[in-house]
């Protein structure tokens, strides 16, 4: 028995391939048998004699599942209907019964045409006869308590007997079905079409209705596929439990199978299962970031020190194209641009870093929604994410529940707010003259994303921490310029309304500013930030003679240092070597205590740049851990 929720059953029986409650509307039996690229079925095992009663709030049908099984019939069929809950319930019933009927003689048809072990058709006579034994199919709603049939009510007035409590059951033929009204269940589950030994795998897609995945049951099998390329023949072996399973070495050559049983505060619903469309892969061997790994074994225990990650972790939408493939990183193998491998990779890497605050650029929507936030969740990671503009990738911050409490968390998209952000009108005076410069700046999605945490274990330690992806263009360093004095308005605008706001005292107030700034060091974002000026003479004012920016001086108060110094890149792909990344913290509050070291350029060169089959990501990511000053 797999699961205590699931009767003792056979494979042929137990498992009844259907895709219960799989949308608004109950599909058409001869749409519920699914095979899908990435599953090779989606089965439900249902407890025997229950009817599953579904209506969504506002929706005026109401769903109905029930798994009719009879050996006396010869019936074992996953019966699905969708009625309005207007309807009165003696139509529905008839339209079961009328269902049912046809299911009925269908089987008993089968069976009578032919004599036992003979194949021999039986005589017309002998027929007819057998025609006439059909059972009289009855479909009825009986309540319990008052031990009569129900009648001449609409399903409407049948539900809220059943909310109320009242033991309704629904009879069928020789069988009483119990009625489960909104159960648990599981919409929507698939696994990836990568899955490498060593590496996390979890479902890539898990929708789930009155269920919460916390509180939801997951079991890890492994089997291998037989000859006969029959999935229903694959022998089940327990590996695991949880949301992940991180595959083993043991598991190449095998398929895996996730049995989800959905939850509630109340109650469990039917358990889901799916099976992978993919065998269990050997992964790439050792990565660069397993060494680097070996300076991050287990998390800072100390309560003045903090390690952070900054990333740009490639966004699928820039990864998988097919510009991407053949020319921006055509020496990358195709399936190593997939976003199902990907993913594994960036996931362990992350994870191995055992970081407290962890900032990552290029983040695909739905990444962060499926990938990151359950997977991390795990690991007492909190997130939260910011679009930029409607581009599908964007910002996330995340941070480590136990180390720190979240106060507050802001992010805008500069473009749509140069004009509308008090802020921003000084320096947004001094460029709005320039047409071809401030349409190009307001058209950009470049978003800066804030969070104001506070450390659980030094109440009086605050952290202000900025997350940001400048824009990339070549002839562009004007405008990173300007995203960088706008950016430090933005944060400084913050810092002083929280620093006045809860009474801080700068010694135990801190920022830390993370990002993709796709400006070098030799660039004026770098001498703003640990500098804290910049004059009209810098040269990347005048990266295009169109836009230049004349007359325009950045400053800005705080003073910074770049937590891993001025590494040779952060970037390394066939086209473009450079330091573009940085974690830069305020060293008025704060020292770095260590840094992480970068993979050499022989690990980097191996497969010719990155992205590769042993590193996600055309950038590296920067990992180092910061200490308070005082430690009061």
């Amino acid at each position: 028995m797999l699961l205590p929720l699931v009767p003792s059953l056979g494979i042929r029986k137990g498992l009844v391939i259907s895709s219960f409650f799989r949308s608004k509307k109950v599909l058409p039996i001869a749409e519920l048998v699914t095979r899908s690229s990435s599953n090779f079925v989606l089965r439900h095992r249902f407890k025997m004699n229950v009817a599953y009663f579904r209506q969504l709030p506002n929706e005026a049908q109401c769903a109905i599942c029930f798994h009719l099984a009879s050996e006396r019939y010869r019936i074992d069929k996953v019966f699905n209907f969708s009625r309005n809950v207007t309807e009165n319930i003696d139509a529905s019933l008839e339209r079961m019964r009328t269902n049912i009927e046809k299911e009925v003689k269908k089987k008993s048809n089968k069976k009578k045409k032919n004599k036992p072990g003979t194949g021999e058709q039986l005589p017309e006579t002998e027929n007819s006869q057998a025609m006439q034994e059909l059972p009289d199919v009855k479909v009825r709603f009986f309540d319990v308590r008052k031990e009569q049939d129900l009648q001449d009510i609409t399903i409407s007035e049948l539900l809220n007997k059943v909310r109320n409590e009242e033991q309704i059951l629904l009879k069928i033929l020789d069988d009483d079905f119990r009625i489960d009204f909104n159960s648990p269940s599981v919409q929507s589950i698939n696994l990836p079409q990568s899955i490498l030994a060593g590496f996390y795998v979890y479902p890539s897609k898990l929708e789930l209705i009155f269920a919460e995945r916390e509180q939801s049951e997951f079991q890890w099998y492994r089997g291998k596929m037989p000859k006969s390329n029959n999935a229903q023949q694959i022998e089940w072996t327990p590996v695991g439990s949880g949301f992940s399973y991180r595959a083993k070495p043991d598991d190449v050559g095998c398929h895996l199978k996730i049995v989800c049983v959905p939850k509630n505060a109340h109650k469990a619903g039917p358990p889901t299962e799916v099976v992978s469309s993919c065998e269990i892969q050997a992964g790439p061997g050792q990565c660069p970031f397993d060494i680097r790994h070996l300076f991050t074994q287990s998390k800072l225990v100390s309560e003045f020190q903090f390690r952070v990650v900054t990333y740009n972790i490639l966004a699928d939408l820039y990864a998988d194209s097919d510009y991407s493939r053949t020319e921006l990183f055509k020496y990358c193998p195709n399936y190593a641009l997939h976003i199902d491998y990907r993913k594994q990779l960036f996931i362990k890497e992350i994870l191995g870093y055992n970081s407290d605050i962890i900032c990552l650029q290029e983040v695909d929507a739905k990444i962060f929604e499926l990938d990151l936030v359950p997977v991390l969740r795990m690991k007492n990671l909190e997130g939260h994410f910011k679009a930029k503009g409607k581009t599908a990738e964007g910002l996330a911050t995340f941070y480590d529940v136990k180390r720190f409490e979240e106060l507050d968390r802001q992010g805008i998209t500069f473009g749509e707010n140069l004009e509308t952000n008090v802020a921003f009108q000084g320096l947004w005076n001094q460029i709005k003259l320039n047409e071809k410069l401030s349409a190009r700046i307001k058209d950009r999605s470049t978003a800066i994303q804030v969070t104001l945490l506070r450390s659980r274990s030094a109440p009086k330690k605050h952290l202000l921490v900025a997350n940001t992806h400048f824009y990339f263009h070549p002839d562009a360093d004007h405008i990173r310029l300007l995203q960088g004095g706008f950016s430090m308005l933005y944060v400084r605008d913050l810092y002083e309304k929280f620093e006045r706001e809860l009474g801080l005292d700068r010694k135990d107030f801190a920022i830390v500013f993370c990002g993709d700034f796709n400006s070098v060091p030799e660039c004026g974002m770098y001498r703003l930030m640990t500098e804290r000026f910049v004059g009209d003479e810098m040269a990347d004012w005048q990266s295009n003679e169109e836009e230049a920016v004349r007359g325009v001086t950045l400053s800005q108060p705080f003073l910074f240092k770049s937590a891993c110094g001025c590494p040779k890149y952060t970037n390394y792909t066939v086209g473009f070597q450079a330091c573009i990344d940085f974690i830069y913290y305020q060293c008025e509050a704060l020292r770095v205590n260590d840094v992480v070291p970068l993979p050499s350029e022989e690990e980097l060169m191996a497969y010719d740049a990155i992205p590769s089959p042993v590193l996600p990501s055309d950038h590296i990511a920067l990992v180092a851990s910061l200490e308070w000053n005082c430690k009061s």
